[in-house]
């Protein structure tokens, strides 16, 4: 029986073409839908699994909350109770405490105006005694005493440091028709040519000097030159003390 190889061929091609044309048309879109519906089907099977789990938890926490309310309402109750008798032993203590602090206050009060009052005492007593002083020595100051002030002054003039002798002759070079000298009696031509002497002599110059009397020195020589000052008098002397007593604790 002869072949005809012709037609075997063309069959195979006919039959391969039929199984390309399947599987592209028709077996491959049914797989396709069998895995995609097995797939939803699996997913859906795990949200009912997640579900139910989440619906487990939320049982076990629910109870789970039951009982801490239940623990809570109890320690609630026993807490309370102990802070009862805890609050009213505290405003026992409380008001134990305010008496005392309100009796402390009170003796501070009382130790603070007696200290206030001694103060303002003191501070009079300063002030008479003082105020006395510079009267005694105002009525035993006399022109003999000024004499030896002045002398005393014209000696500190001679004597002083370098600084201060600069300060000086800075400022009567400055305004030399600012120089004063204030005295608590009006100084005779002998003093004023003693105090002058010196004052040329510190400043290597002739300055011009206005005296003038001050009662309020109080035995005493002020110097003043462009608003530096050097004195020498019982009054200054005073007013060091009293203020140094005034600001001692």
């Amino acid at each position: 029986m002869l072949v005809d190889w012709f037609t075997v061929a063309a069959q195979a091609i006919n039959f391969l073409i039929l199984v390309w044309l399947l599987n592209r048309y028709l077996y491959r879109p049914i797989l396709h839908a069998i895995d995609e519906r097995e797939k939803k089907i699996a997913a859906e099977l795990a949200d009912a699994d997640a579900k139910r789990a989440e619906a487990k938890q939320e049982r076990d926490e629910f109870e789970r909350k039951n009982d801490e309310f239940d623990q809570q309402r109890a320690a609630l109750l026993s807490k309370a109770t102990e802070e009862a008798a805890t609050e009213r032993t505290r405003l026992l203590d409380d008001a134990t405490k305010a008496a005392d602090e309100l009796a402390t206050k009170r003796r501070d009060a009382l130790e603070t105006e007696q200290k206030d009052l001694s103060e303002e005492i003191s501070r009079r007593t300063h002030q008479e005694v003082f105020a006395l002083t510079r009267k005694t020595l105002s009525d035993l100051a006399s022109v003999d005493l000024e004499k030896r002030m002045c002398d005393v002054f014209t000696d500190r003039l001679r004597s002083l440091d370098g600084e201060v002798r600069q300060e000086l002759s800075a400022a009567t070079e400055n305004g030399k028709q600012s120089t004063r000298v204030r005295s608590a009696f009006a100084l005779p031509t002998e003093q004023r040519s003693q105090i002058q002497t010196a004052l040329n002599e510190m400043m290597s110059a002739d300055v011009p000097i206005q005296f003038d009397a001050e009662p309020n020195l109080i035995s005493g020589i002020e110097l003043t030159v462009n608003g530096k000052k050097m004195a020498w008098s019982v009054n200054g002397y005073l007013e060091n003390a009293e203020a140094g007593i005034t600001s001692s604790p």
